[in-house]
């Protein structure tokens, strides 16, 4: 199949892509599209060339920026620019806080997972809107998702034997957005356990937990509320305070000196 219909293909069907395009003189409307498995089809035209600029498609595809970059050394001028798919929440845990998650997440058009081995929770009557239902194992269920900047991952179980290898499967894979539930105490522990799978306090950072922004939620409602509003945030890039405090930290003194002249 052709680059030019697998990306159409891709697009269609909402799979993230990165296409690079040549733009030189040497090799002009060469194309490859990039994966974000590292796999690539079509070539620009040299396998060295190829390779860097796989690895420089790579990296603007988790910073979600599009680029032309030379290549002296080839000869080539590349344009890169990613195609993220969708926003997509994956959920692990269909627990009463994922009910209006969910609908939270479809209102501001993410594409929406839920993931949980115990069927009682996993199942359309709970979720009728969830874009998709995996009942499996999170290590199992995160072999069928696509992980780009522009997934979010949120772990609500409280039960280790998901919790634990739902984590272990996510950090650091290049995922948008990581966040658990639970007390600073349990994360805490949690943390301390993670180290037996592998995972560094440095991989750990990665992790928002306590989940969500401070709301002081009570209600699954509210909880939902202060997740899905952290997720926004981090994934746009904000920071989750009061615009207002903001304001008057930039217009504080023009304000008290216009009323002081006034």
């Amino acid at each position: 199949m052709s680059v030019q219909r697998l990306l159409e293909e891709a697009v269609a069907n909402g799979r993230a892509v990165v296409h690079t395009l040549r733009v030189d003189e040497s090799a002009p409307g060469a194309r490859m599209l990039v994966w974000p498995n590292g796999e690539r089809t079509g070539s620009l035209g040299a396998p060295a060339l190829d390779e860097i600029v796989t690895q420089d498609a790579l990296d603007l595809l988790n910073a979600n920026r599009r680029e032309t970059r030379e290549y002296p050394e080839h000869q080539a001028r590349v344009f890169i620019e990613p195609l993220l798919s969708p926003p997509h929440l994956v959920i692990f845990g269909g627990v009463h806080i994922a009910i209006p998650l969910v609908t939270f997440a479809k209102t501001l058009g993410y594409r929406v997972t839920i993931v949980d081995p115990r069927t009682k929770f996993a199942n359309r009557e709970r979720f009728p809107h969830a874009d998709a239902i995996i009942p499996l194992w999170p290590d199992k269920a995160v072999e069928q998702l696509e992980m780009t900047p522009s997934t979010a991952f949120v772990i609500l179980t409280h039960d280790p034997k998901i919790d634990e290898p739902a984590l272990k499967s996510v950090v650091g894979k290049g995922a948008g957005y990581v966040g658990a539930i639970g007390s600073r105490k349990t994360h805490a522990e949690r943390f301390r356990r993670m180290a037996q799978h592998g995972l560094s306090t440095d991989d750990l950072r990665e992790v928002y937990a306590p989940i969500g922004l401070d709301l002081k939620a009570e209600t699954p409602e509210e909880i939902a509320l202060a997740i899905m509003a952290e997720i926004v945030a981090v994934m746009r890039g904000g920071r989750g305070g009061f615009l207002r405090d903001a304001f008057w930290r930039t217009m504080g003194d023009a304000i008290a000196d216009n009323t002081q002249t006034t």
